[in-house]
């Protein structure tokens, strides 16, 4: 990789390490995006990022479409360009922003799944069997229960666990703190869990060698609590969009619901509004007194 392109993907792996505090996922992805679009960039004879133009992206954008990629993943990928540039222009290291204005691929809208209330009860209620039966348990009460990404669930530690006050303590995206409530199904589920361990290690939820579980094997938690209950096509970020879904039909506000998913903008939080659209539609037909065309 030529010199100055190399130097200045160092200096934005950097900013967003430590200025923006974004985690070590969001770095990786960054870090394969911008290493394939440097290929692209030497195998064009550009050494500088200065020399990029408006047209090296789009050209960039239309070869890798044209290699297959899917329209996300090309969006994805344009995303992180973007800010690459964002930032070199921030910085002055580039003399104008070649990303600014440019257009990705229009994605299809897609609505969060969620669960009805009666399958993720179910599929909750299904638990865990054999060994591993009362921690599978609290993984998922905690998933459905706190609306957790997965890689808040996996990185909880004990010390974040307050059983009397029924809170926990989240590091989300960017190590930014939250405090979610829990209910008493998890409570019950998290004390069962706890004595049952001959040693409390540091982690909630704890892996090989004193590490914590890891993203796949809650994934396989989740996955065998679906097939038991009778449910196909679970996630466990299908369980964070029940939280939402529900806790908004049972008249949680947008800003609340905010502060327990832990998103910056109000805008993503807006989304769930689309997904309660049906229990808005009964609650209208059976509120309001012309809605059945009764007068």
């Amino acid at each position: 990789m030529q010199e100055k392109i190399s130097a200045s993907l160092d200096l934005f792996f950097e900013y967003l390490q430590f200025e923006k505090e974004s985690s070590p996922n969001t770095v990786t992805n960054y870090s394969v995006d911008l290493a394939q679009f440097a290929e692209y960039l030497e195998l064009q004879g550009i050494s500088d990022p200065a020399g990029v133009e408006a047209k090296t992206i789009r050209s960039w954008l239309r070869e890798i479409m044209g290699y297959g990629y899917a329209k996300s993943s090309a969006a994805r990928k344009l995303s992180s360009v973007r800010s690459w540039f964002a930032f070199l222009f921030e910085k002055r290291i580039v003399p104008e922003d070649p990303a600014k204005g440019i257009r990705g691929p229009k994605l299809p809208s897609r609505l969060p799944r969620a669960l009805s209330r009666e399958d993720a009860d179910r599929l909750v209620t299904a638990g865990g069997e054999g060994e591993d039966a009362l921690r599978d348990t609290a993984v998922l009460e905690l998933m459905y229960g706190c609306g957790l990404r997965i890689a808040e669930l996996v990185n909880l530690r004990w010390p974040d666990i307050d059983l009397d006050e029924r809170m926990i303590r989240v590091f989300g995206k960017g190590e930014k703190e939250r405090i979610v409530p829990f209910g008493m199904c998890a409570l019950r589920a998290l004390q069962r869990w706890k004595e049952s361990l001959p040693a409390q290690g540091e982690f909630l939820f704890e892996g090989r060698k004193g590490a914590p579980i890891t993203v796949r094997t809650v994934h396989r938690i989740v996955l065998r609590a679906a097939r038991r209950a009778g449910i196909r096509n679970v996630t466990p970020h299908v369980l964070r969009h029940s939280f939402a879904t529900h806790l908004l039909e049972g008249g949680a506000t947008l800003r609340v619901l905010q502060e327990l998913l832990g998103h910056e903008s109000l805008l993503t939080t807006q989304h769930y509004l689309s997904v309660s659209a049906d229990h808005l539609r009964k609650s209208y037909t059976m509120a309001h007194p012309r809605a059945k065309g009764e007068n």
